[in-house]
Formats: structure tokens, sequence, C-alpha cells
């Protein structure tokens, strides 16, 4: 049993379209799947990624009525978005400026090239330069070249008050690799602690940043609801979920996304984790060519499909 890295990522919105609007126009990534929150079908659950919907590329959202997050501790707090070669951090500069998205200045974190920068809600973003290693699948109908174009997901950051705790849950339980330090950019000693899982690489690392110091955070638009780890199949899926209930670990249970299959739990700061399957994959209603032009419902929300659309804003 080893994770494979980085699954999805799944952030609020208070404002769907222009959700929409920033990461298809601006951030040129792919809707690969216009859904509906399974637990609430009253808010949109919108999935950017890349050209063919890979595993690891999922940049979801949840279109909440939510005020601005408050941020601090006991939560996600910036998202990696994997690029390749210093000239397209210089051309997303560019481009994000002329846009008028808050972005900093390039620089190096953890030995690697870096970007910050926030969507118009505040979603704390980074695009990170991955040295081109591994697959990549543009969207031929992005607005950005193919070169340029976003890979995927990682590194992770989250914040916590201790990491004691939430290391033994990583190490022990999860069966992570502790790698690494580095310092909080914006502090003189809080420490940055890397783990990584399967091969390794900044799609399969996550950053637990610990600060003592700061309040917990408020959720709310701009903030992180969780983050999902890849396990390749439904086998180790099961071992997953065995896992958890013999140490006793509070749990969902198996929960059937019908895209993929879904195990909750929060570690010990209150983060909310969630262990995802690789398949069936985005594909499996609607084909692959024109995912996300209309509303997909799995087949236990077909039946409500009209009162569902009755309850959702126009994109």
């Amino acid at each position: 049993m080893q994770l494979a890295g980085i699954h999805h990522l799944t952030a609020v919105s208070a404002d769907a379209p222009g959700n929409l609007r920033f990461y298809t126009q601006v951030m040129g990534m792919r809707l690969i799947k216009k859904t509906v929150n399974q637990d609430d079908v009253s808010a949109y659950h919108l999935f950017y990624g890349d050209g063919v919907a890979s595993p690891g590329s999922d940049l979801t959202f949840f279109d909440f009525p939510a005020s601005p997050e408050r941020r601090g501790n006991h939560t996600i707090t910036r998202t990696g978005l994997r690029i390749s070669g210093h000239d397209t951090l210089q051309w997303w500069h560019r481009r994000l400026t002329e846009a008028g998205v808050r972005v900093g200045e390039i620089g190096e974190r953890d030995g690697r090239f870096t970007l910050d920068f926030e969507d118009p809600e505040g979603q704390r973003l980074s695009l990170i330069d991955d040295g081109g290693a591994g697959e990549a699948h543009p969207w031929h109908k992005s607005p950005v070249p193919a070169e340029h174009q976003i890979r995927g997901l990682g590194p992770i950051t989250m914040s916590v008050p201790d990491r004691a705790a939430t290391d033994i849950v990583l190490r022990e339980l999860m069966f992570m690799r502790h790698v690494r330090d580095y310092p909080v950019p914006d502090s003189d000693s809080d420490i940055v602690h890397v783990y990584e899982m399967g091969e390794g690489g900044p799609g399969a690392e996550l950053h637990v940043a610990v600060r003592p110091n700061l309040p917990a955070a408020q959720p709310g638009a701009g903030g992180v609801h969780h983050v999902a780890f890849r396990t390749p199949n439904r086998a180790e899926y099961d071992e997953w979920a065995e896992r958890l209930r013999k140490l006793r670990v509070p749990n969902s249970g198996k929960v059937n996304r019908y895209y993929f299959e879904s195990l909750y739990f929060r570690e010990p700061n209150g983060i909310l984790f969630e262990i995802a399957t690789d398949g069936p994959g985005f594909a499996t209603d609607e084909p692959l060519e024109t995912l996300g032009e209309t509303l997909a419902l799995p087949p236990f929300l077909e039946k409500r499909r009209a009162e569902i659309e009755a309850g959702l804003k126009s994109l």
C-alpha cells in the first residue's frame, strides 16, 4: 500500500461564474466536469484539469454562498500548480500581471523556482517549475499555449500549530516519508516539513508548515475544503478502508463518488483528508472530447435532474 501522490484538491468559491471564467480563460485549464456537490445538490462542483482529466490534475471548487476565509492555522494554505521551465514562469508572470491578478515575483523555494499569486477570491496558489518531469497532457482548446499549460497539482501546503500528532499520522498511518525541511517564507522561526509519497516529486508532496503563533482559520470563500491522495485501484482502496477500521481512525467509510471511490478522515489538526481511487474516471458518463460541456449527474442523482437544474444559477 503506497499512496501515489495528490489526487485532487477541493476549494470553496462564492462566485461560480467568476471562478469558471478565471480558471478556464486566464489559467487555461479545462473544465473536465460540471456537476453538483453530491451532499448538497444546490451547489455546483466544478472540476478543472488537464486535457485528458488525469488523476492528479484536478483542482475543484464547491460553490457555496460563503464569506471570505479568515486565514490562519488548521487548514490548507497554498496549492501548487506544476509548470515546466523558468521561461514558462516568466510567461505566466506577464500574463497574470496583464490580467490584473495579485501576483508576486519569481523566486526560489525548497529548491524550485516558484511564482505565488491569488485568484480573484484570494485562493492562494503557486506555479511550481517541476523541470518537465513526467507526462503532460495539454488541452488543445486552451487559450494558453501547450508548452506553458499547467501540468498538474503539487505540492500542497498545510499549516498547523503543532506537528507531532500529524507527523505520526502521515508516517505511520499513511506511509509518507519525511524527507527535508525549509523555512517558512514570511517567518524568521517557523519551519515547513516536507513529506513525500510514491515516487516523490512535487506532484507527490505534502508540505506541513508549523506556525504556532497563528490563530485558527475560519473556513470560507478563497479557502480549501480538503485534499485527496491517490490510490491506484479498488483493491488498495479496500485495504486503506480496512486499515482505517483496524486502527480505529474515525472516517466516512467507503463513499462511491461515481467518478472515483473515496474515504474521508481528519488528521489530528482537523484538516480533512481523502483517499481516492484513480478510476473509473471522468469519461465514465460522457465522451472525453466533450467533458464539462453539460451538467453531469451520477446515476443516483439523475432522477432529480429537473429539480437540481432549477436550483442552480447560470454559469
